[in-house]
């Protein structure tokens, strides 16, 4: 490779390097923007956050904080959750606007949407989880609580199982997307999904009672959206096959 090949090589690593902080700087100033105004409403965040878990306690019960910051910062980090799920579409138009030169023009078609999609059905899972899912958990761990014991929860405690529980429901509701890509790059047949469609199901149902608490209401709480979405994923992908050989025709003509 000559000098001025080699120059040129580096000149375009440096300039994605200086694109890709410029993406990640918008994205965090994005960030700092939206979370400045909402830390002045981190309590008020928190006590939304907290809502199905002080609907199933005893009338005038509170949470407890054993940490001596947690009180301020427990709050705030529930903040920075919500201006993250806030600008999360500006940070993946940040991602997709900094792979998009390297995409071809049909890749930039199936992308825009793939992720338009991924980012809904994440909202979509959270929101599953904090109105539906989250009202039969709290209640049946309090109904199961012993007559001896006064249900105090923890507010980092509550915070780190709260996030979690979103983080399993959001990447679970991404079963469709998962799907539709697995048959888009041909590396599963829809044949076989339909094959290994009881074992998928045994497999939700595992999931299911490693990440949810050991309770049969949060349980299929989880399974049954996660086999009914792996539906919805194998009907999707259909429509996908069956258009690509319509696009195999207009390349060739």
């Amino acid at each position: 490779m000559s000098d001025s090949a080699s120059e040129g090589v580096q000149d375009t690593f440096v300039s994605h390097l200086i694109e890709l902080r410029t993406r990640l700087v918008r994205s965090a100033m994005a960030l700092v923007i939206v979370l400045v105004p909402l830390a002045f409403y981190a309590p008020e965040l928190y006590d939304l956050l907290a809502g199905p878990m002080m609907k199933s306690l005893p009338q005038g019960s509170k949470m407890i904080a054993t940490g001596i910051v947690s009180p301020a910062f427990i709050p705030l980090k529930t903040a920075l959750l919500v201006a993250f799920l806030i600008v999360l579409p500006f940070i993946l138009y940040q991602a997709w606007a900094f792979i998009a030169p390297g995409l071809y023009q049909h890749e930039k078609r199936f992308v825009v949407p793939l992720i338009a999609t991924s980012t809904v059905l994440f909202y979509a899972g959270m929101a599953f989880c904090y109105f539906i899912v989250f009202k039969f958990v709290f209640a049946g761990i309090a109904k199961l609580a012993p007559a001896s014991i006064t249900v105090a929860p923890d507010i980092e405690n509550y915070f780190n199982f709260v996030v979690g529980m979103f983080l399993a429901f959001g990447v679970a509701f991404e079963t469709p997307v998962v799907v539709v890509v697995l048959v888009a790059t041909e590396l599963v047949s829809l044949e076989t999904l339909r094959e290994v469609r009881r074992y998928v199901i045994v497999g939700a149902f595992i999931v299911a009672a490693v990440v949810t608490p050991p309770d049969v209401a949060s349980q299929l709480a989880l399974a049954i959206p996660l086999c009914v979405l792996y539906e919805l994923g194998i009907i999707f992908a259909r429509f996908f096959v069956k258009s690509k050989p319509a696009e195999t025709e207009t390349a060739a003509s």
